[in-house]
């Protein structure tokens, strides 16, 4: 078991640019931006490391405009090396590392230019995990998509278009069950049909489910990844108190954490904590989860 955070440090004085517009968009411009994202996730990196956080997800953000039509630069060559570095980095300490792309990328859009355009995003996050020479158990996650007044076409559709992507995208990609629209179930028949993983969500699942407990999904979807795949990815967070349902919390839930470990004790597993404190409850989760012999320490 791995536990980890995403994509920001709050604690260190490193922080990813994502001031960079189209508007004055340059390729100047672009390499300072790239660089410092590289050298702030090395950064973040060795301090996962010194802390014992073992996975870790990728911003997005990392190459601004990389799939745009107006990124003509081959940032691909031009930091080349900065990425081997850090996928060594990566590979010597034994970190999982995952990517999520922004919501905007939907496979199952009845829109062709909306599906072009998330397979090109979807290429750049597959590019960004073989220029660090990760393995296929570094994984990109996605939802199935919008339902669009016609959830068994949709749900068709992503079947369909999943098929026609590359394989360098295919080999990374996990579909998560969402709070809204597609429950663990329908991602089971979409696992059926195409055998794609399926990362469980576990607060998501507290919202929208069929009845399925904890313990039984996490079963479920430990079945579904081949060694290729690596363990089990699951996201855990926990409903924000007084809060609309469907919030967040900012802090871990440590008591709600110590229920989720012990109810899921049978099934080894790593956990993505998708809680707005990041780093500092993936200390405290790490602390919890010290004495299960499911834990890794670096």
């Amino acid at each position: 078991m791995k536990i980890g955070y995403p994509c920001i440090n709050w604690t260190i004085d490193c922080k990813g640019n994502k001031t960079f517009r189209l508007k004055s968009y340059s390729e100047d411009r672009l390499k300072i931006i790239v660089k410092n994202n590289l050298d702030c996730l090395e950064t973040i990196l060795k301090y996962n490391i010194d802390n014992n956080v073992s996975f870790f997800r990728i911003t997005s953000d990392l190459v601004p405009f990389a799939s745009h039509p107006i990124c003509k630069f081959n940032w691909q060559e031009h930091f080349k090396e900065d990425f081997v570095r850090i996928g060594e980095l990566i590979q010597k300490n034994n970190i999982r590392i995952s990517m999520h792309p922004d919501q905007f990328i939907v496979l199952n859009s009845p829109d062709e230019n909306i599906f072009q355009r998330s397979t090109k995003e979807l290429l750049y996050h597959a590019q960004i995990l073989d220029l660090m020479k990760l393995d296929s158990t570094a994984k990109i996650q996605l939802h199935i998509g919008g339902a669009y007044k016609d959830k068994k076409s949709s749900i068709t559709r992503f079947i369909q278009r999943y098929k026609e992507l590359d394989s360098v995208i295919k080999k990374r990609l996990v579909i998560e069950n969402d709070d809204r629209i597609y429950s663990l179930k329908d991602c089971l028949y979409v696992n059926q049909k195409t055998n794609i993983p399926i990362l469980f969500d576990v607060f998501h699942h507290s919202i929208l489910h069929n009845g399925e407990t904890i313990n039984d999904a996490v079963k479920t979807c430990s079945g579904l990844w081949d060694k290729k795949d690596g363990l089990l990815m699951v996201d855990y967070s926990s409903q924000k108190f007084g809060e609309n349902k469907g919030r967040h919390t900012e802090k871990i839930d440590t008591k709600d954490f110590k229920l989720f470990l012990e109810e899921t004790k049978s099934y080894d597993f790593d956990i993505m904590l998708e809680i707005k404190d990041k780093e500092k409850s993936a200390l405290k989760a790490i602390d919890i989860a010290k004495e299960d012999p499911r834990f890794i320490k670096i």
